[in-house]
């Protein structure tokens, strides 16, 4: 029986996992808990599945984050924590030696090398959560990494991927929120919407999975039943197809290296549409921005992230236009983000200076 600490537990990612222990109790058991500042959700999710350890991280230090993943013992962690608060916890769980369920993107986008490395010297695995790379480490497993050609990431489109480029000047940000097949929190909505959430997973692919930019590519399927493709040497395309819905790739990582039966309902292909089409990189320029950034690596990446959530902040609190998101992260990049990323205090230093820098542009 596997101990899991769910960090994030009261969003998206947290709630399904919390759901999948719940379900299968023969298999996990819920050891701990946190969230951000949901004092009384955190109370409730505690009682409910008699999990003694809890805490909230507001405005509490890395040694007492440190000291609560120590106490929990957990076999496995899982990280939903959204945006770049997610980065530090990932750190700390990996330095401990334990294996990582990893929904929090920003880990991977903004210290990939640095926090391969830490899981390697610590024998910690990590298991990709997002459903297009959990899908893209269960392909490669399959076919082989050495037969694998390209990775191919489906996109929804987001809710505007129809819209003019006229249209796009008059979102707001009540359309903006309003997915038309996921449900997930606010800023990875914007994102989904902007392609800004695709282009943190071409980063991530990149560094997950070892590849150039110029072995990824980018989908568009706005039905959401094909979570990535890998083509292989020989041209062949092979999908992992299930329904839009976390539970899949938490589960797959939460029982990685085996594929155990469970409770969650079987794909049905019969009756289904699937659609694909190029994306509209000139509307929706976030994307060829991150393809930029796996390119010229440095802290190209990191300025990427902290540009675009300090700007969707600012779009959230409508104090700018949704198109004015992307033309803000491309004023942050065309500053000099060519500083080398030695260590974690390097990364955090450009994250500082990203955020200060689109804080005065905004």
């Amino acid at each position: 029986m596997k101990r899991v600490l769910v960090l994030g537990c009261t969003g998206s990612i947290g709630t399904n996992a919390i759901n999948i222990i719940n379900y299968m109790p023969e298999e996990f058991v819920l050891c701990g808990v946190q969230a951000h500042s949901s004092k009384d959700k955190l109370e409730e999710i505690s009682s409910k599945y008699k999990c003694p350890s809890l805490l909230t991280s507001e405005k509490k230090s890395e040694q007492e984050l440190k000291d609560f993943i120590e106490q929990c013992k957990p076999d496995i962690v899982v990280n939903g924590i959204s945006g770049a608060a997610g980065l530090n916890p990932s750190k700390l769980v990996l330095e401990n030696g334990i294996d990582l369920a990893l929904a929090n993107k920003e880990t991977i986008v903004m210290a990939g090398p640095l926090i391969k490395n830490l899981a390697q010297e610590n024998g910690a695995k990590i298991l990709p959560v997002d459903s297009e790379h959990s899908a893209i480490f269960n392909l490669i497993q399959s076919v082989g990494k050495e037969n694998v050609n390209k990775i191919i990431i489906t996109a929804s489109g987001g809710p505007f991927r129809t819209l003019t480029k006229a249209e796009l000047e008059q979102v707001t940000v009540e359309q903006a929120l309003n997915h038309p097949t996921w449900q997930m929190g606010k800023k990875i909505t914007i994102d989904s919407a902007t392609l800004a959430n695709k282009g943190l997973e071409v980063i991530e692919a990149a560094h997950l999975f070892d590849v150039t930019s110029d072995k990824i590519e980018v989908v568009v399927h706005p039905q959401s039943l094909v979570h990535s493709f890998v083509r292989t040497n020989d041209g062949m395309l092979y999908a992992q197809i299930s329904e839009p819905d976390m539970k899949h790739p938490i589960l797959n990582a939460l029982t990685w290296p085996l594929n155990k039966p469970n409770y969650l309902e079987p794909f049905d292909i019969f009756d289904k549409t699937m659609t694909f089409f190029r994306p509209r990189i000139q509307d929706f320029p976030m994307l060829s921005y991150a393809f930029e950034c796996v390119k010229f690596g440095k802290a190209y990446p990191i300025a990427f992230n902290a540009a675009n959530e300090v700007a969707v902040n600012a779009f959230l609190e409508e104090k700018i236009s949704f198109q004015a998101i992307s033309r803000i992260v491309r004023s942050v990049l065309d500053k000099n983000w060519n500083q080398k990323i030695s260590n974690f205090k390097d990364v955090f230093k450009a994250d500082e200076a990203a955020r200060n820098y689109t804080a005065e542009l905004i």
